[in-house]
């Protein structure tokens, strides 16, 4: 008889254990994350590349990455040259305060998966004629 319940226990929870699996979570849809318009800053040397604004030098020697900073980002040059599309993304929302209080005209800020996906193309366009929000993204592990 204990035979027969082990069997009836085990064929029963191979039916149900997909029923209480968790769904992976798409990778563009982990942390915060931004999407931005910036201008270009940097003077072009190795220490200072040129990059977009707000985007991370390169860590320079043994300097570690700062957790509660921007953890990776992604960015693509406007067509004047003078400007990037970039995604950012950090573990706490509180790494963008700075480049939410930037009141320069020029520097346009979208939360992602907040601000509707139309209103972002239609602003990036403006800047890169042929943007396609679905084709930048940033994965993390």
């Amino acid at each position: 008889m204990t035979g027969r319940r082990f069997w009836s226990v085990l064929v029963l929870g191979c039916c149900f254990s997909p029923i209480f699996a968790q769904q992976r979570r798409d990778a563009r849809e982990t942390h915060h994350r931004i999407l931005a318009v910036v201008p270009l800053v940097g003077t072009g040397t190795k220490t200072d590349p040129i990059r977009p604004a707000y985007v991370p030098a390169p860590p320079q020697g043994n300097a570690k990455l700062d957790p509660n900073g921007i953890l990776a980002f992604t960015f693509l040059l406007t067509d004047d040259g003078k400007h990037a599309l970039v995604e950012l993304v950090a573990h706490n929302p509180s790494a963008f305060n700075q480049i939410r209080a930037d009141t320069r005209p020029d520097v346009k800020v979208f939360d992602k998966g907040k601000t509707k996906k139309e209103d972002i193309e239609k602003e990036f366009k403006k800047y890169k004629k042929d943007f396609d929000l679905d084709r930048m993204m940033v994965r993390l592990p």
